[in-house]
């Protein structure tokens, strides 16, 4: 596959603000392309849970929204329900989050969706071309009714897949209970009791209600966990761990099959911002102060190019002292990766996502960047 084109502008300005300047970059990214005459237009992105600031400001899901119009298109935002307990697990309490963090059609120009239904269960099962894992994917009924789909990213940290970027917007995003059950199938964690300190951080941390401490130390009930990690990340003490060596490398390719189920077979365009990079997702209700200085915005037609730039851009950027990455990589005994990801969060493996992105026809790792 020969090389895509990513199209960058950093968050520099003096007499354009950043969404029109966020505007120019996709019209530059070649948006236009598009036919989008009277489409249903999905923007996929995420809302942040409640409590978290860390999420795209309404603002720029505006400006994406206006260039739709523009082009005669019917945009809406949508995200789908999450597994775990919060206010996004259903679609009242998913509209509720939405409407609190800013996004209403006021403040946007256009409608939120949640796209696999009240519950979480109105999906579509779509073939997965060239799945190795998933033959088919659960994905919500709404971004598969859409004709044309973007996705709107916050590029951050990430716990679990090491970041947050395009392909974990909409193969984790767009997947619906079921569909994020399937993904996260590969291995449940367990507590090592004589590292447990119980603390109960990682009962905290858990959304299924999955770990107690009925013995004296952490348990976690295998029948309520749905192995999506988070105790994991929450452990100061190395105590809780995964008897699945490969379960993150599984579930980063699972992302992967996940995006191709969404993006195959119809017109997409993909953006990433990369500015208040936290170190986890913005599904936390706390968002911990950033690991990297803000660096710009992306777009491309290829999410695993986009991707891959935007990791780049940060790899090269100057850790920021006063953060998770800052403290790790300022222990005297700390075992530095040189990868600002797997140094903030170590049990991560983020290359498998983009390598098997690529290998299965979703897009290609190599690409120019142009500048703005």
């Amino acid at each position: 596959m020969d090389q895509a084109n990513v199209y960058f502008t950093d968050f520099r300005t003096r007499d354009v603000p950043l969404p029109a300047k966020l505007q120019k970059l996709m019209r530059r990214a070649g948006v236009g392309s598009i036919d989008m005459e009277g489409k249903l237009v999905a923007i996929k992105m995420h809302f942040g849970e409640l409590g978290n600031i860390a999420y795209l400001r309404p603002n720029y899901a505006k400006a994406v929204a206006d260039v739709v119009k523009e082009l005669g298109g019917k945009p809406f935002l949508t995200d789908c329900n999450t597994l775990y307990p919060g206010y996004r697990k259903n679609a009242i309490d998913h509209l509720y989050n939405a409407e609190v963090n800013g996004f209403n059609f006021m403040t946007t120009g256009c409608p939120v969706i949640i796209a696999d239904g009240l519950r979480g269960t109105d999906d579509i099962e779509v073939p997965v071309r060239n799945g190795e894992y998933c033959k088919t994917a659960y994905i919500g009924r709404a971004v598969m009714d859409a004709d044309v789909f973007l996705s709107l990213t916050h590029f951050k940290g990430h716990e679990a897949t090491g970041f947050g970027g395009a392909l974990k917007n909409i193969g984790m995003g767009c997947g619906s209970r079921a569909g994020k059950m399937q993904q996260h199938m590969s291995g449940k964690p367990h507590v090592n009791e004589e590292l447990c300190r119980c603390c109960g951080r990682c009962a905290r941390e858990c959304g299924s209600n999955a770990i107690s401490y009925d013995s004296g130390k952490a348990y976690i009930d295998q029948e309520l966990c749905k192995g999506c990690g988070r105790c994991i990340g929450a452990c100061s003490f190395d105590a809780i761990e995964n008897d699945s060596w490969d379960a993150n490398q599984l579930l980063d390719r699972r992302i992967a099959e996940y995006s191709q189920a969404v993006c195959d077979g119809r017109p997409c365009f993909h953006i990433s911002l990369i500015t208040d990079v936290s170190p986890n997702c913005d599904c936390h209700a706390e968002n911990d102060a950033p690991i990297l200085p803000d660096i710009g915005m992306l777009a491309s037609f290829d999410p695993v190019a986009l991707d891959q730039a935007c990791a780049d851009l940060c790899l090269s950027a100057e850790p920021i002292r006063n953060s998770q990455l800052g403290d790790n990589l300022a222990k005297p005994d700390w075992q530095h990766h040189h990868d600002h990801f797997l140094d903030s969060n170590p049990n991560i493996c983020w290359k498998e996502t983009l390598e098997h992105g690529e290998k299965i026809g979703l897009g290609t790792r190599r690409y120019q960047l142009i500048r703005m």
